[in-house]
């Protein structure tokens, strides 16, 4: 990840939007300490991982004409 102070990122903005236009994090940095304050993500990030459920995934299987109505999940 990069990272640019207040004024790095005033003068260099367009080559910060060209970092996070590549899917690139960028840091922003404050300060005599130069502390990081904030930072500059991608939209659209793409995720090719498929979400995991938890610690029980690939654990639960369900038959292969299990139903439920949306009242019964709702518990009404």
């Amino acid at each position: 990840m990069k990272s640019f102070t207040v004024g790095e990122l005033k003068s260099h903005f367009s080559e910060v939007l060209e970092y996070v236009k590549n899917g690139e994090k960028v840091g922003i940095l404050f300060g005599k300490n130069k502390k990081p304050i904030a930072m500059i993500v991608p939209v659209n990030q793409k995720n090719d991982r498929k979400r995991k459920i938890g610690m029980l995934d690939g654990k639960i299987k369900f038959d292969h004409n299990f139903s439920i109505t949306e009242d019964e999940f709702l518990n009404n």
